[in-house]
């Protein structure tokens, strides 16, 4: 406890040092902590179930003729049949059970309340292979899925029982509408647990054999080629990963091979081989199934090697402090020792106040800490940040504490041993010189510095390959007029109507939303734009051939009258869609210039028939009417693909669609009118993702913006430390060459010869460092160019210009220094001295 307290009162004697110290590890220690939360959250953290190292993911790449339909938990290669779930149930022997799920939208209404969000169709024992038990009444269990349609029943997730129903016991055996379908209430799932689905939060869970009426249309049941199912198991106890892999595929084989091989039509020889030999893959599945991580991995790594970066020069920065103040405790040392202190007492009170120093700095570096994940969370679109709410853990406290006291003994260890080296004779002499062992730390003070000048020059470097490529990114031409328009999704077919309902009440809305002042254009659109969604069917061209083994797919849309004049797409030739284009009239699309090159369909593409459906032979019964410019599909990155539209209202099967309204007035200010204009229609139908399509421009693009905001801010943080790095290493330089530089004055060295001094050791320090850092910076971006869009990682420009910024900021950090160098005094400096 004493030491304690004579630690407290020498960094109290020296207030400046102290607070610069914790303002450096605060903000260090507290970025760090904040991407390592996101970090763990999204890459290392198992699913709140027992036992998660039991578990195993399954995918079936390779050939998959016939629909696919994947989401969050996975790309389509993961996706299974339905008959495929059920054979592998069966044949399984060294599973304790494999389990289904999926993903849908839901409309939730209950005591005349809907409210718009997600749920998770899961096979009956999807409960039993996770071992969970219900924190209120059941879960489901085989009973709750043996045939197609019954057993309308629903487990409500325990974050939306609590928000919702205010944890009301008595909900059990009460009845809440599910996209129009009456089911009974009868469990809560346990807290914590919110799916297998990293980034998705489910409120509700549903047997997978209601899947017909909770998404009507899906008849897919019997269809081997209908894949859309995530699969996942647990492993018997005893039983290795591997021995299970080989004896599921020697079962998954058999079907493939005896079951499926025979059904398949129009397939090459090669690509039926490919077929049957497809494997199915057997992975661990602690961590749920998610496509979010492999996105995730990379800007997560990199945002983490930024921040250790700045703790890095933030240590560098207080040990360099810590040293300039061991040379003015010099004496108060050599007493020590004298008097019979031993070095290791020495030490361990020079590495108490730095440890302290620690403690503070990660203490403040808590709240650092909030505000970054703050900035993250602001910077993600909504949907993104509500499912992940990123939280300081903890398993994130732990790492903040072991960082701190990692950087305690880092940035303190040197110093303290430098400082009671036991050299007592110089020391004790009279204090007239540099005490021992000066040199050494000035040479170890300069490496500090040189460190993080090369730090900087790495972090400045990667802070403008991002800023480059969000500038690219923001040139792009989306082909789209994104300004004044606002846009909504209405799922009314998750209310229960029939397509024919929808189909006149998109119609009807259209009309009303046209009456609405401040109103210049309305239009529909079945895939939401730049909303990363892909919709896609093999089409049928007129003078194309196609065959097994040709590409013949096509992105596609179904839209609203007026659509390419309302989102400002020229049409290069032909018509757009009217209200006369209905279900009673021929059949009519229009494709974009990407599907008239792919097609190869020259100059004559409008009149000409094509089709879509499963597989390239599919009837031609629709006609070209037009051709429209290429325009943004899916993503702001990537280019357009080949592209045809329908109209909306020849689709028998409508079900939901976006709306996109474009006004002459602030399209904010409309936001309010527009929901007045639904709620009037059918109060009971919830609008979804109501924004500006500006906005879903920026949400489609948030990771570039994210890393660009972030590196920037980190970048910008780390060169203004090594700033003040630099500046406390040649002010100590200075003072303690103050009787050389009196010295060299005296014999008639001019001011400017005694700046030029100190600013060529600028010169030379900038130089190494930023040669070791360019060399750093071309690795970092060669790492971050997945990231990275039209740019390489290794830019010329950046490169150049991010050493020209440190050359600036190392020489304005040397310029107070050598200012005061060439106003010493020779004969005050020879007389001090």
């Amino acid at each position: 406890m004493s030491r304690m307290k004579c630690a407290l009162r020498t960094l109290f004697k020296t207030p400046f040092v102290t607070v610069i110290a914790i303002v450096s590890l605060a903000l260090g220690i507290g970025a760090n902590a904040a991407i390592f939360s996101c970090f763990n959250q999204m890459l290392l953290q198992s699913l709140t179930v027992p036992h998660p190292e039991q578990l195993v993911n399954l995918s079936a790449p390779g050939p998959k003729p016939g629909s696919q339909s994947c989401n969050q938990a996975g790309d389509c290669d993961a996706v299974f049949s339905y008959a495929m779930f059920r054979d592998l149930q069966k044949a399984q022997t060294d599973f304790a059970g494999i389990a289904a799920h999926r993903l849908f939208g839901v409309n939730l209404s209950f005591e005349h309340q809907t409210l718009n969000g997600e749920g998770m169709l899961v096979s009956g024992n999807y409960f039993q292979v996770l071992q969970l038990q219900p924190a209120l009444g059941r879960l489901f269990d085989s009973n709750d899925d043996r045939l197609v349609g019954e057993a309308p029943v629903v487990v409500l997730s325990h974050g939306y029982w609590t928000s919702k129903f205010g944890g009301d016991a008595n909900v059990l055996n009460k009845t809440i509408i599910i996209n129009g379908q009456s089911l009974t209430i009868v469990g809560v799932a346990p807290r914590g647990f919110e799916g297998t689905t990293l980034g998705t939060r489910p409120e509700v869970f549903v047997p997978m054999t209601l899947r017909g009426t909770m998404q009507p249309g899906f008849r897919g049941w019997a269809e081997r080629q209908s894949y859309s199912w995530y699969l996942f198991g647990r492993l018997r106890p005893g039983v290795q990963i591997e021995g299970a892999r080989a004896s599921l595929n020697a079962q998954y084989h058999a079907i493939i091979n005896d079951v499926e091989a025979p059904l398949q039509r129009g397939m090459s020889d090669a690509t039926l081989a490919k077929f049957r030999a497809k494997p199915i893959v057997v992975e661990p599945g602690g961590l749920g199934q998610s496509s979010t991580r492999s996105v995730a991995r990379t800007p997560l790594l990199m945002l983490l090697s930024v921040t250790g970066f700045v703790l890095l020069i933030a240590c560098a920065n207080i040990a360099n402090l810590l040293l300039a103040r061991s040379a003015a405790r010099a004496s108060e040392m050599a007493v020590r020792l004298s008097i019979g202190a031993s070095r290791a007492r020495l030490v361990g009170q020079l590495l108490t106040e730095s440890l302290l120093l620690a403690l503070f700095g990660g203490i403040a570096g808590m709240f650092v800490a909030h505000w970054t994940l703050a900035l993250i969370m602001s910077l993600m679109p909504a949907e993104a940040a509500q499912a992940m709410a990123f939280s300081i853990s903890g398993t994130a406290l732990l790492f903040a504490g072991v960082l701190t006291i990692g950087t305690g003994l880092l940035f303190g260890l040197f110093p303290a041993l430098h400082s009671t080296r036991p050299d007592l004779v110089s020391t004790l002499k009279g204090l007239a010189g540099q005490p021992s062992g000066a040199k050494g730390a000035a040479r170890f003070r300069l490496a500090l510095a040189t460190t993080q000048i090369a730090l900087s020059m790495m972090l400045l470097a990667a802070s403008g390959f991002f800023v480059k490529s969000l500038m690219n990114v923001s040139r792009v031409d989306l082909g789209i007029k994104v300004d004044n328009v606002i846009t909504f999704g209405l799922s009314p077919e998750l209310n229960a109507y029939k397509p024919e309902k929808t189909r006149l009440f998109f119609e009807r809305l259209e009309d009303e939303l046209h009456a609405t002042p401040g109103v210049t254009g309305v239009t529909v659109a079945l895939v939401p734009l730049l909303a990363g969604s892909n919709w896609g069917n093999d089409v049928s061209v007129q003078g194309f051939q196609g065959g097994p083994d040709v590409d013949s797919n096509s992105r596609f849309n179904e839209i609203g009258a007026g659509y390419f004049a309302t989102m400002g797409v020229p049409l290069m030739s032909g018509r757009e869609f009217t209200a006369g284009d209905g279900a009673a009239a021929p059949k009519v699309a229009i494709v974009n210039e990407e599907f008239v090159k792919k097609f190869n369909l020259g100059h004559d593409a409008v009149g000409k028939m094509m089709g879509s459906g499963s597989g390239y032979r599919s009837k031609q019964d629709t006609m070209i009417i037009g051709v429209a410019q290429n325009a943004k599909y899916s993503e702001v990155k990537r280019k357009a693909p080949p592209l045809f539209f329908r109209p909306y209202r020849q689709d028998k099967e409508l079900g939901s669609a976006s709306f996109y309204v474009r006004t002459s007035a602030d399209p904010a200010q409309m936001a309010s009118s527009v929901t007045s204009v639904v709620k009037r229609l059918d109060p009971n139908l919830p609008l979804e993702n109501l924004k500006t399509l500006s906005q879903q421009v920026r949400d489609n693009t948030f990771l570039d913006r994210m890393m660009t905001t972030l590196s920037s801010l980190f970048a910008g943080l780390a060169t203004l430390l090594a700033a003040v790095g630099l500046y406390g290493v040649l002010a100590y330089t200075v003072s303690q060459r103050t009787r050389e530089i009196g010295l060299r004055m005296a014999l008639g060295a001019a001011p400017w010869r005694v700046r030029s001094m100190v600013l060529k050791q600028v010169a030379w320090m900038t130089a190494v460092g930023g040669i070791i850092g360019l060399a750093g910076a071309i690795g970092l971006g060669r790492g971050a160019e997945s990231l990275l869009f039209e740019m390489k990682g290794a830019d010329p420009f950046v490169l150049t210009l991010s050493a020209v910024a440190l050359s600036l900021v190392a020489i304005t950090a040397g310029l107070v220094p050598a200012h005061r160098a060439s106003r010493v005094d020779p004969m005050r400096a020879l007389r001090d001295q």
